[in-house]
């Protein structure tokens, strides 16, 4: 078993945005709860490193993130790159969607 460090200070904000999810998100968490898709279990909205996931599975080494429109802006995608080079380099594999697609 492995353990990914992750700042405890994003905890509360991780629950915030659990509850204040995307209707894409909803959408796909319908679909990944409760082992529905792949037969593994997902977290949403984890923490990890300092960062916050919209999906992890610990199984798959997964992580699937949903970008909305606040995701097309120049810095954003900056962002976005440098989030996702980091979380690769933890060993994660990584999954971007828009939203359009869910």
């Amino acid at each position: 078993m492995y353990f990914l460090p992750y700042h405890t200070d994003l905890k509360e904000f991780s629950r915030l945005l659990r509850n204040h999810s995307t209707l894409s998100e909803v959408l796909l968490w319908n679909k990944l709860k409760n082992r529905s898709m792949l037969g593994c279990p997902f977290n949403r909205q984890k923490p990890l490193g300092r960062y916050i996931v919209d999906f992890y599975c610990k199984e798959l080494n997964l992580v699937i993130e949903i970008d909305g429109a606040s995701h097309n802006h120049p810095d954003a995608y900056l962002s976005d790159i440098n989030r996702q080079k980091a979380l690769e380099e933890m060993g994660l594999k990584f999954l971007r969607f828009d939203d359009m697609d869910v």
